[in-house]
């Protein structure tokens, strides 16, 4: 199935496990939407981790050789990183995890972030704020949005909550924000439906079978 035909998916409520869940299988095929480097600056754009501006600007000066590498090494780093999540998911991390976690942090040690005050005087009066910008030098600065959603996913997630999805061909991982935390699907309008709707068949099979 070609990514181009459906949306990416965002059903995770945490940005670290919605780039995870880039690579899916919505329906039967699977599907990798960050399979090139048009596909990543595309993943990117749906999820608002890149200003549109700098997005155009990277087609219009990198060469597609330049952007399918970045590509690749956001694929590296997807499986890694999902490695890591899979084998902790559903306990607390603790501070041996740290040490798993240095290729992120050698990552993040690459990254050219910037404050500066802004003005915004949207009523009238100018109020000022602090805004972090980063600078996008090359192709692979667009690593950098990805790493840090990783690395907030470490640091503000709770991973006792981090879940797989419960259906039985799907991928897709998800934080556990509902009250109770009884969370179940990827989504009540994909798994959750299927499941459902398999339910009721099997009770109606029951019944023709008494």
């Amino acid at each position: 199935m070609d990514y181009r035909q459906i949306p990416a998916i965002f059903v995770a409520d945490a940005p670290g496990l919605d780039f995870l869940n880039s690579l899916a299988t919505p329906v039967d095929e699977e599907v990798d939407w960050i399979r090139d480097g048009e596909g990543l600056l595309a993943w990117l754009e749906q999820a608002g981790m890149v200003p549109g501006a700098v997005l155009a600007q990277m087609r219009s000066q990198s060469a597609p050789a330049e952007l399918d590498a970045v590509a690749e090494q956001a694929r590296a780093l997807r499986e890694w990183f999902r490695g890591f999540v899979r084998k902790r998911k559903g306990r607390p991390l603790a501070a041996r995890d740290l040490r798993e976690l240095q290729p992120l942090n050698q990552l993040l040690e690459r990254d050219e972030q910037y404050g500066e005050i802004v003005a915004d005087d949207t009523d009238g009066e100018p109020a000022f704020e602090f805004l972090a910008s980063r600078r996008w030098k090359s192709p692979e600065s667009l690593l950098m949005p990805i790493a840090e959603a990783l690395a907030r996913l470490v640091c503000d997630e709770d991973f006792t909550h981090v879940k797989a999805c419960e259906g039985p061909r799907c991928t897709l991982l998800f934080a556990d924000h509902t009250r109770g935390h009884a969370r179940r699907w990827c989504s009540m309008a994909i798994c959750g439906n299927r499941a459902k709707v398999a339910a009721h068949r099997k009770r109606l099979k029951e019944r023709e079978g008494n």
